[in-house]
């Protein structure tokens, strides 16, 4: 099966794949498919992005202390009543007079007994306020991660762009939302302190568009609006003075990535 031919097939196996639940062969007929095809690969290149985010915004909760005080109590009442029918069991089988003093000594373990499942019920209302107050925290941040979800980019377009070796060297992502392509480097390239990269469009009629010149870092931005890239089939990078180059006079230097620019379903 081809997986390029079937996006929603190929965006659960890249999440299994980034979330590490596929397995033996599945796992590595999928690693030889990303090798081969640039849209496996920058599938599964978005959901490690996705699922490492993800970490960051649920916090842990330890259970509340009333909880264990409930449960320590309920097992000494317990034990105290069994200790309690095995000495009474011994008593009467060794001297029936003394039973009237079994008598009140279980009539001290019963009460010791209704304390312990007084302090209970006390704990077990302490517990249902706790509780009340770390829903009503788990309610916060729920509204956080919804609003951290709602300012999430909205990937729109994905590019890997690879060198003259078939190399992947450059994630591009076109974020909708917000208007701005984003460029990661993935691989070792870094070009002179005299020199810049620049990404240009490639349209299937006309010359290249510049899209913008990036600097120096691992990740950058640019800006660029949707109508830039949505009629584009390929993106490509030059190596250009430093600066760039002016998008009419088109690329100058040698093109160093290139990669097919590819639409992805929302």
């Amino acid at each position: 099966m081809n997986l390029v031919q079937h996006p929603e097939l190929l965006d659960r196996l890249a999440a299994a794949y980034a979330l590490g639940t596929l397995r033996a062969g599945a796992r590595r007929r999928f690693e030889q498919m990303a090798r081969a095809h640039p849209q496996v690969r920058s599938a599964a290149m978005l959901w490690q992005g996705r699922w490492s985010a993800l970490s960051e915004l649920q916090s842990p909760v330890q259970p509340d202390a009333a909880v264990w005080t409930r449960i320590q109590n309920l097992v000494d009442a317990d034990q105290a009543g069994i200790a309690l029918e095995r000495q009474r069991a011994a008593a009467n089988a060794r001297s029936p007079k003394a039973l009237a003093w079994w008598r009140s000594l279980a009539l001290t373990g019963a009460v010791a007994t209704v304390a312990a499942v007084a302090v209970g019920l006390y704990a077990q209302q302490s517990l249902q306020r706790n509780t009340g107050q770390q829903l009503a925290a788990l309610q916060t941040e729920l509204q956080k991660t919804q609003t951290a979800l709602q300012a999430a980019p909205q990937l729109q377009y994905v590019a890997v762009l690879a060198d003259g070796k078939a190399q992947a060297s450059m994630l591009v992502t076109f974020d909708a939302r917000h208007g701005r392509l984003e460029l990661q480097r993935v691989g070792g390239y870094q070009e002179a302190a005299d020199r810049s990269l620049q990404l240009w469009a490639l349209p299937t009629q006309g010359a290249p568009q510049s899209l913008g010149v990036m600097g120096e870092g691992r990740l950058e931005q640019l800006q660029a609006q949707l109508a830039q890239v949505q009629a584009v089939p390929a993106l490509a990078v030059s190596l250009e003075p430093k600066g760039g180059v002016p998008s009419e006079t088109g690329p100058t230097g040698p093109v160093l990535f290139s990669g097919a620019l590819i639409k992805r379903d929302l």
